[in-house]
């Protein structure tokens, strides 16, 4: 392990507003959410009490799914100083930013969560969530049960989701901002906001649309910059069985950023 690399864990497990639970090893051949059964090597004491142990408020809590280096989280946090967000990803290295950030700029509505989104529903209680960002995910194009907008995630999100609460997706991937579409659908949920191409064909909300396309992540910056247009859309999530969308998908044509390279396929479900 690098250097810089121990010397980030060691001076996040001095931060307060870091949680780092005990982690287990995921089961071999398993893909996409662990059920509930699954045991957590410890007990999670601050499901159903993230308000009153950690925020010490009764304001509305957000969470950031794969928030990498946690610098969406902390902007977000600081544009609503009136609700709460955690971000969540298992790499600590890359969360030691957002959390350093936090930390520096005093920031009492903003924590972070290091564990893996395959056993979120783990550590929040039912209704303690109101809204939920996904930003830049892997695609996962050859696996759907490791999307993280498929019906078996979609499934964990439900339950710890207030009804009708927000799931905001942006991304690159154009694979991914359709399949996602297409299960808004055939799901009949309720489309928020959308846009294929969110710098130069915003949202109708101009107040929205302008932090929208202020608050950037790192990778969002770097497709930008090689000319990607970046997919906005946000739906109300039902606490309902979900069907998976029956249709073919194109598969995108480039590489992402740190992801496996395509296969000769042209389309997938």
């Amino acid at each position: 392990m690098a250097k810089n690399k121990l010397v980030k864990f060691a001076a996040m497990a001095t931060y307060s507003n870091v949680i780092q639970p005990a982690l287990f090893r995921k089961p071999k051949d398993f893909d996409g959410p662990l059920p509930e059964s699954y045991p957590l090597a410890e007990k999670f004491l601050l499901k159903g009490n993230w308000r009153k142990d950690y925020f010490h408020n009764d304001n509305e809590i957000v969470i950031e799914l794969g928030c990498g280096k946690g610098e969406y989280t902390v902007e977000l946090a600081k544009r609503f100083p009136n609700k709460n967000f955690i971000g969540v990803d298992i790499k600590g290295s890359r969360m030691y930013t957002g959390a350093t950030l936090a930390i520096e700029a005093g920031m009492s509505n903003v924590a972070f969560l290091r564990t893996r989104i395959e056993v979120i529903s783990h550590f929040f209680a039912e209704n303690e969530v109101d809204e939920i960002w996904i930003t830049f995910p892997d695609p996962q194009m050859k696996k759907r049960s490791k999307r993280m907008t498929s019906t078996g995630f979609m499934s964990q999100y439900s339950k710890f989701q207030k009804e009708g609460g927000v799931i905001n997706l942006k991304t690159d991937s154009n694979f991914m901002y359709t399949y996602t579409k297409e299960l808004v659908k055939a799901n009949g949920l309720e489309v928020i906001m959308d846009t294929d191409d969110l710098h130069n064909n915003p949202v109708k909300d101009d107040e929205v649309n302008k932090w929208l396309t202020e608050i950037t992540t790192y990778y969002e910056k770097q497709w930008i910059a090689r000319g990607k247009s970046i997919k906005y859309i946000s739906f109300r999530l039902d606490k309902k069985p979900l069907q998976e969308p029956e249709v073919e998908i194109e598969l995108d044509d480039y590489r992402s950023f740190g992801r496996e390279k395509r296969s000769a396929l042209n389309l997938s479900k």
